[in-house]
């Protein structure tokens, strides 16, 4: 019956990775020889920078948990709510507990959560505007009811574009905005998940996935671009998949409209975990293959240097004289027009977000020499820098930060730039404000330190305040160098891909002809694609330059001009860089610091180093919430089993499109639970987020 259909049904979620993953690994492995090329060109020849002012510590993260506290979580299984102790490790992934005694005791948590890709909600308001459009062809009725009934007014919600939801709900408002600031920096960070310290892997993947989506069509920013490698060409599969499966299924769904969603999700949840796991097979291959070739390739490539360099040269000044005069009149009539406002609309809430960071900063020193001052001992001396060395930690004290870029608006630019979300320079800023703060925090620990090491404990007050000078001058310093390179990776972001769209057309069957001019050893270092986009780069490059460039001069958001340069105004600091993180409870006996949870367990249950914790959920007076409670919501209609609910409400020609494995939901590794196992690594520091470029 309908064989075509059938086959339809069934091939998709492996036959479209297969052939999405085919596409992407010709491209990565071209891209991988370049990226190759590029790092060691910059290995011999250098590159300048800016020097920071702040220094940096090697590993924010060693020995720290984030957040400990218990919430509600609705489960599917039964329909109910039940009580969960939440600890967030150093890996920003959740883990849920049946209680405080159970991580304690090291014993495996009922579910982890990796929250790359999710917005954390906290309305049902908000979640179903979301879920209203998951079917096409069915508008919900205004106030439509969701097919969860939340245990309180205080709803918290994962959402996800394609893998299953996570709900869960507090007793008070307090508590839901400490936990959705907690929500929001797990997706924060699990987004931000490829490392800038891979010189070579990350930007071959971050161009491969530019230049796959481009050849599709998709020229602008892309929002689920977030996570590690498997996820994001889970995503990329997705991005095709996810429509057609929802064109073929939704009309077939049965029931009322929360249970067609409902069941939806489920199906998009089941499809999303078979093609994660197959990408993540042919993600690990690519990169055993990659990695095999890397030693002749390095070998080929310091060996003819040189000439490569040479050859590179003569084809991009052949391809400047083609492309530059139409490059450029499309600069100046479609693009420089435009550039003061959405640099105005990038600068404003994110240097307001910087400020910010700054105030919170200053604040946490005002109260550290208020303490001084009162004559309090040594140990609330240490008391009080451990909980200023987790500050950048902190997900509600860097709150009041995050929220002032938040209100970024491209509106106006994103269809004429095909801008689809600022989400992308959001998430990127919010990073860098927590880095900076981070810097700011380590270089006054060191400095204050060094200080009482060599002068003594006799006047602290004027040694922090001394310390606390210094370390805001290189803060401000530093903000407006980060802000400025962040500036112009947001305008690239924005203007090239638009440019490329505009001339791609006109230019890409003249590009053949130019491989013609590159020797066949020099071929896989030099691709006429590659040098085509570092032309029309170094054309909008000089504008965007000199807008930064003039918003610096005219003091514009506290930002600095490029002559001012503080490279040797504290020769001696960076030599500090070298020192080991300053143990403040040890130095001066304070007592470990409270929410410290596991009693010096390290995460997974082993024995091991004291994990300082940054925050833990204030269990609020009156307001109980025991470890072993269930709250079950009357009146909901229970479902049959979950994978017979779904076959039995679609069609059998589509049913079949549905995974074969029975596997209990909970057995996820991406934005889903996992029941065995240990928790995914912590992600690393991201790669600036245009690196293409």
């Amino acid at each position: 019956m309908f064989p075509d259909l059938v086959c339809l049904s069934v091939c998709p979620p492996a036959g479209r990775t297969t052939e999405v993953m085919k596409q992407f690994s010709d491209v990565y492995e071209q891209q991988y020889a370049v990226a190759l090329f590029n790092s060691i060109r910059f290995e011999i020849e250098g590159g300048g920078a800016p020097q920071s002012q702040l220094l940096h510590r090697k590993d924010a993260l060693a020995g720290r948990s984030i957040f400990s506290g218990s919430l509600f979580q609705y489960l599917e299984e039964n329909r109910k709510w039940r009580n969960r102790f939440v600890f967030v490790p150093d890996s920003y992934t959740i883990s849920l507990y049946e209680s405080k005694t159970a991580h304690e005791r090291g014993l495996h948590p009922k579910g982890t959560i990796n929250c790359a890709g999710y917005k954390a909600l906290n309305s049902i308001e908000q979640y179903m505007e979301l879920i209203n459009t998951s079917l096409p062809g069915i508008k919900a009725k205004a106030g439509s009811t969701p097919f969860i009934k939340c245990a309180s007014q205080f709803p918290l919600i994962l959402w996800h574009p394609y893998a299953r939801h996570h709900y869960f709900c507090v007793r008070t408002e307090k508590e839901q905005k400490k936990w959705h600031a907690v929500l929001q920096d797990c997706v924060r960070h699990s987004n931000n998940g490829l490392s800038e310290d891979c010189t070579i892997q990350t930007p071959a993947f971050t161009d491969s996935v530019r230049l796959h989506r481009q050849a599709k069509g998709h020229y602008g920013t892309w929002d689920m671009m977030c996570g590690k490698p498997p996820q994001i060409l889970a995503n990329l599969v997705m991005e095709t998949l996810h429509p057609e499966l929802r064109t073929i299924i939704g009309p077939r769904l049965k029931g009322k409209l929360q249970q067609r969603q409902k069941h939806w999700m489920l199906i998009s949840d089941g499809v999303y975990r078979q093609v994660l796991s197959r990408t993540t097979g042919h993600y690990e291959a690519l990169m055993d293959a990659c990695e095999a070739q890397r030693g002749p390739l390095d070998a080929r490539l310091r060996t003819d240097m040189d000439q490569i360099i040479a050859s590179k040269e003569h084809v991009s000044s052949k391809m400047r004289a083609l492309v530059l005069p139409k490059a450029e009149q499309l600069l100046r009539t479609n693009v420089q027009p435009y550039i003061p406002s959405i640099l105005e609309a990038l600068m404003e809430p994110t240097s307001r977000g910087f400020s910010e960071v700054r105030e919170v900063f200053f604040r946490e020193l005002v109260e550290i020499s208020k303490n001084s001052l009162n004559g309090e001992g040594k140990d609330i001396l240490g008391d009080h820098m451990e909980r200023l060395s987790m500050l950048a930690l902190h997900p509600v004290k860097m709150q009041s930060c995050y929220e002032k870029v938040e209100q970024l608006n491209l509106d106006g630019l994103q269809q004429r730039f095909d801008v689809a979300n600022p989400s992308v320079f959001v998430g990127r800023a919010q990073i860098l404000m927590g880095e900076q703060m981070d810097n700011a925090v380590y270089t006054f620990e060191q400095l204050l330190n060094q200080s009482l090491e060599t002068k003594g404990e006799d006047d602290v007050c004027k040694t922090i305040q001394r310390c606390q000078d210094r370390v805001l001058k290189k803060y401000d310093y530093d903000s407006s160098t980060v802000r400025k390179k962040f500036f112009r990776e947001a305008l690239l972001q924005i203007i090239i891909p638009y440019m490329l769209q505009q001339l791609s057309p006109s230019y890409s069957p003249e590009l053949p002809r130019f491989k013609e001019m590159i020797f066949e050893d020099f071929s896989r270092f030099l691709l006429v694609g590659n040098l085509f986009e570092e032309v029309v780069l170094q054309c909008v490059s000089k504008d965007i330059m000199m807008a930064v460039k003039e918003a610096a001069i005219q003091r514009r958001h506290n930002l600095y001009r490029d002559s001012i340069v503080l490279t040797n105004s504290d020769p001696n600091l960076h030599l500090l860089g070298e020192s080991p993180q300053v143990d403040w409870a040890a130095k001066f006996g304070a007592d470990e610091p409270e929410g410290c949870v596991g009693g010096g367990r390290s995460e997974g249950g082993g024995s091991g180093s004291r994990r300082r914790q940054v925050v833990s959920m204030i269990q609020l007076d009156g307001v109980p919430l025991p470890f072993e409670s269930c709250l079950e919501v009357p009146g909901e209609a229970k479902s049959p089993d979950r994978v017979v609910e779904i076959r039995d409400l679609i069609n059998p020609v589509v049913a079949v499109a549905l995974p074969a494995s029975t596997e209990s939901p909970t057995d996820l590794t991406n934005g889903t639970a996992v029941t065995t196992g240990t928790p995914p690594v912590a992600p690393r520091p991201s790669v600036p987020f245009y690196a293409a470029w």
